[in-house]
C-alpha cells in the first residue's frame, strides 16, 4: 500500500502583496527567512523590485528571492517566473561584489521561460502604439508596463511554439534551430509595430544566449523535484510573490494588471507545489496605498498630502525609478485581496510614514456612479474608475515610530488605527514595519 503524505499542519509560508505592489514584501521575506530553509519565487520577472535594507545597506533585488541575503538559505526561482538571463547574471555579479554568497544556494527552474531582447522591443513598441490610440477620448490604451518584456514572454509561453525555456539555453544546437524560426516571425511583427531595425539575427542570438546558459548552468535544474525533495526532507519553504494581488492577471484591476498570477493562487502552477502544503499565508499591506503606472486608484491623493506620503515613504520604483501614485489606505481592496489569497495574517508595512498627520483616512466603502453604496471591491477597471471612496477618519499622531520595539509602545492613536484594520479585515496583524531596516519590524504583535 502506498503511504500518503501527512496533510495536517504544514510549516510552509507564503508572502503575498495585498495591494498594487511595492508593499515591502522583500523586507518581510528577509525577516521570515530566518525560520525557513528554502525561499521560492513563483511568478513575474525583472519587472518586480524588492528592496531590503540590512544594517544600513540597501539591496535591490529583481529576480533573485530576498532570502539570498541570509547565508546558508537555498533560494529557488520557480517555473512560473520569466527570466531575463542577462539581468539575472547582473544581479548575481552585483551581489557577489558586495560579499553575498550566491554559489550553491541559488536554483533556477529549467522550465522557467526566457525573456529575450525581442520581447523588450515588442513590449516598448506595443506601449508606444497603444499610447497613440485614443480610447473614446478617455486617454490612451497603454497599460504602463515596465517595458521589460514580461508580457510578451508570457504570451510566448502560451503560444508554445515561439517560446524559449531556461533548459533550452543548455543545448546550443536546439536553441539555434528554434531561434531561426522565431526570429523570422518576430522580425515581421516588430516591423508591423513600426520598429525600424535590421532583421533579428537568429544565429548571433543563439551564440549569445547559449553563452549565458553556460554561465548559469550550475544553477539550472528541475526545481519541482528539488522542492518536493526538500519537503520530504522536512525542510520549510517560504514562497515569495512578486507584484501583488490587485495586479493578478485574473483577479486584479484588469486590464491594468501584470501578466502572471501574483496572488497565492499562482503558487501551485508556478512551483509545482500543491496549495495544501502551505499552512500560513501572510498578506502584506502598506499603511496607505500606492500604485505605479496606469489604472484606477480610488483613494489617490493628487495634492500636497499625496506628495508628502510619496517623499516620506520613498515611493519611487525599485525597477524603473518612476514616482509612485499615493493615497489613503483602501481597506475594501485589501479585504478583497485577503479573501482571494486566503490570508491568515497581516503584515502592515511603512507605518512610520503616517506619523505627523493631523487626520488620517481609511476607505471602507465605495459609492457607485448610480449613487448606491457597496463594501465589495470591483476588479474591473472601468467600473472601479467610476467609484467614489467613502472614508472613516482617524486622529493622527505626532510621535515618530522608528525607535519603537513593541506594539504596546505605539502612540494611542497609532494603535487605534491598527486595531480598526484588524477588526475590519477579521485577520490579525502579525507584523508592523516602523522603519526600513529588518530590525525595525514589530513581530508577534
Amino acid at each position: 500500500m502506498t503511504q500518503r503524505t501527512n496533510t495536517g499542519f504544514q510549516p510552509h509560508t507564503a508572502v503575498v502583496g495585498l495591494q498594487w505592489g511595492d508593499e515591502g514584501k522583500g523586507k518581510i521575506v528577509d525577516v521570515l527567512t530566518a525560520e525557513h530553509d528554502v525561499i521560492v519565487r513563483y511568478n513575474g520577472g525583472a519587472n518586480a523590485g524588492h528592496t531590503v535594507e540590512v544594517a544600513g545597506e540597501r539591496y535591490a533585488l529583481h529576480l533573485i528571492p530576498s532570502g539570498i541575503l541570509n547565508p546558508g538559505k537555498r533560494n529557488v526561482i520557480g517555473n512560473g517566473v520569466v527570466v531575463d538571463p542577462e539581468k539575472l547574471l547582473e544581479e548575481i555579479d552585483r551581489l557577489r561584489s558586495r560579499g553575498v554568497t550566491v554559489e550553491g544556494n541559488l536554483q533556477v527552474s529549467d522550465r522557467a521561460h526566457v525573456v529575450m531582447p525581442y520581447h523588450k522591443e515588442q513590449d516598448a513598441a506595443l506601449e508606444e502604439f497603444l499610447a497613440g490610440v485614443a480610447n473614446n477620448d478617455k486617454g490612451s490604451l497603454a497599460i504602463g508596463t515596465t517595458r521589460r518584456g514580461i508580457g510578451p514572454a508570457y504570451a510566448d509561453k502560451i503560444n508554445r511554439s515561439t517560446a524559449i525555456r531556461m533548459g533550452d539555453l543548455l543545448d546550443a544546437s536546439y536553441l539555434t534551430d528554434r531561434l531561426r524560426v522565431i526570429c523570422r516571425l518576430r522580425t515581421a511583427e516588430l516591423k508591423a509595430l513600426g520598429v525600424h531595425a535590421p532583421p533579428l539575427d537568429a544565429d548571433a542570438l543563439a551564440v549569445r544566449y547559449a553563452a549565458l546558459g553556460e554561465r548559469l548552468r550550475p544553477h539550472i535544474t528541475d526545481t519541482v523535484y528539488a522542492l518536493h525533495d526538500a519537503i520530504a526532507d522536512g525542510k520549510s519553504l517560504l514562497f515569495e510573490g512578486a507584484n501583488a494581488c490587485l495586479l493578478d492577471i485574473d483577479h486584479g484591476t484588469y486590464p491594468f494588471v501584470t501578466s502572471s498570477n501574483c496572488s497565492t493562487l499562482g503558487i501551485p502552477p508556478g512551483t509545482g507545489v500543491p496549495g495544501n502544503h502551505i499552512g500560513r499565508i501572510l498578506g502584506i499591506m502598506k499603511a496607505y496605498s500606492s500604485r505605479v503606472g496606469a489604472g484606477p486608484f480610488p483613494t489617490e491623493l493628487l495634492n500636497e498630502t499625496g506628495n508628502l506620503i510619496r517623499e516620506r515613504g520613498r515611493e519611487y520604483g525599485t525597477t524603473t525609478g518612476r514616482p509612485r501614485r499615493t493615497g489613503w489606505l483602501d481597506l475594501v481592496a485589501v479585504k478583497y485581496s485577503a479573501m482571494v489569497c486566503g490570508a491568515t495574517g497581516i503584515a502592515c508595512t511603512l507605518f512610520d510614514v503616517l506619523a505627523g498627520f493631523d487626520r488620517l483616512k481609511i476607505c471602507t466603502k465605495y459609492r457607485l456612479a448610480d449613487g448606491s453604496v457597496t463594501d465589495r471591491f470591483l476588479p474591473d477597471a472601468r467600473t472601479l474608475a467610476a467609484v467614489t471612496p467613502i472614508y472613516t477618519t482617524f486622529d493622527g499622531w505626532t510621535e515618530e515610530l522608528r525607535s519603537v520595539t513593541d506594539r504596546k509602545e505605539l502612540p494611542v492613536n497609532a494603535e487605534k488605527y491598527l486595531a480598526f484594520v484588524e477588526e475590519f479585515l477579521g485577520i490579525p496583524i502579525e507584523m508592523v514595519g516602523v522603519g526600513p531596516d529588518r530590525r525595525q519590524t514589530l513581530v508577534g504583535v
